[in-house]
């Protein structure tokens, strides 16, 4: 009889009646200043089963040893980001910051009125005041004192349902203030 005891089958990965909790993570990181970095940071991310969602690559930027900054927001398992960090670890990836994204969902909408005569502060603190929910952005076009204005605004919340009750909430302080709101379908 032949001897198998070196070949192990791990037991299969299972989420029967087990909940998967995937976070949404920004990450700072500082990479090699040598070609193909930028790959080979990314990867176990990837092996992991990680969602990337943005990458702000600073290549002109240089911390003081000489690293390149990166910045990530990613999506990735809970169980799996510990993992991640000592990959990135192991592969001379310096791992800086790591903070959970609260604020998960985001939407633009475009003001148009007299939107800076009208109390802008009120407007935003009415949407930061409700602690699930902020202006994260805001690009404002006035071409006049007296003119009507324009205005970009992102909304960021903790999830969908909390994003559309910051919206009611905008839409519900501009139309007291003569500000009309245009957001997306």
């Amino acid at each position: 009889m032949e001897d198998r005891s070196y070949f192990y089958l791990p037991p299969p990965i299972t989420t029967i009646n087990k909940k998967v909790i995937t976070m949404k993570v920004s990450m700072s990181i500082e990479l090699k200043d040598i070609p193909g970095q930028l790959v080979h940071a990314l990867q176990p991310i990837s092996n992991l089963g990680g969602n990337i969602r943005s990458v702000q690559h600073q290549r002109d930027k240089k911390t003081p040893s000489g690293r390149i900054p990166l910045q990530l927001v990613l999506e990735i398992e809970e169980r799996s980001l510990n993992i991640l960090v000592e990959r990135l670890k192991e592969r001379g990836v310096n791992v800086v910051r790591i903070g959970e994204e609260r604020l998960k969902d985001s939407m633009v909408v475009l003001l148009i009125g007299h939107i800076v005569h009208s109390d802008l502060r009120e407007t935003i603190d009415s949407i930061d005041s409700t602690g699930f929910a902020e202006v994260v952005e805001l690009s404002l076009s006035m071409p006049g004192v007296d003119m009507t204005s324009s205005a970009s605004v992102t909304l960021s919340a903790i999830g969908k349902e909390e994003l559309k009750d910051a919206l009611d909430i905008l839409e519900a302080t501009a139309e007291k203030k003569g500000i009309m709101v245009i957001s997306s379908i």
